[in-house]
């Protein structure tokens, strides 16, 4: 077991090391999500390394023993509001706070109002946002018996 802690940092997908191991765990993670929510479809499940890459997004992530084991990534539209993309953890590492210290360090790093959307079935997400003061703002079905949970977080 890895006992030292695991610090937030800047990720540079422009490593190939990196990339690829963001782009492993984000398949593993987005695994469990689809199990979770009963839907194949989730869109980065599906997404190539160079597609992933080719994202217009910030990276932040935890690592362990050099390699990603978490991160978060988001964009920032023409307003203030940043969009959180993606938020995974690898399952080996499920259950040892990388979500919230990431979700954190995200919050510290940025201004504005911040949006996220997640499965509605998604119980461990959609907990975690609560959690942290994320208020629900609706649910959509963009696809057929798949429902997601949009929240926001007004800050300032």
């Amino acid at each position: 077991m890895y006992n030292s802690p695991v610090i937030p940092e800047e990720l540079d997908l422009a490593d190939d090391a990196t990339a690829t191991a963001v782009h492993a765990v984000g398949l593993r993670s987005y695994r469990v999500e689809a199990d979770l929510i009963g839907f194949d479809g989730i869109p980065p499940l599906h997404e190539s390394l160079a597609d992933m890459r080719a994202q217009p997004l910030r990276w932040l992530g935890c690592r362990a023993d050099g390699v990603p084991v978490a991160f978060v990534a988001w964009r920032q539209d023409g307003t203030d509001t940043i969009d959180i993309d993606r938020l995974c953890v690898d399952p080996s590492w499920f259950r040892r706070g990388l979500a919230t210290t990431l979700l954190r360090a995200l919050l510290d790093r940025t201004e504005g109002d911040v949006t996220v959307s997640t499965g509605a079935e998604n119980t461990p997400a959609v907990s975690l946002y609560q959690r942290a003061g994320f208020l629900r703002t609706g649910t959509a079905e963009p696809a057929p018996g798949l429902e997601i949970a949009t929240f926001r977080l007004q800050r300032g």
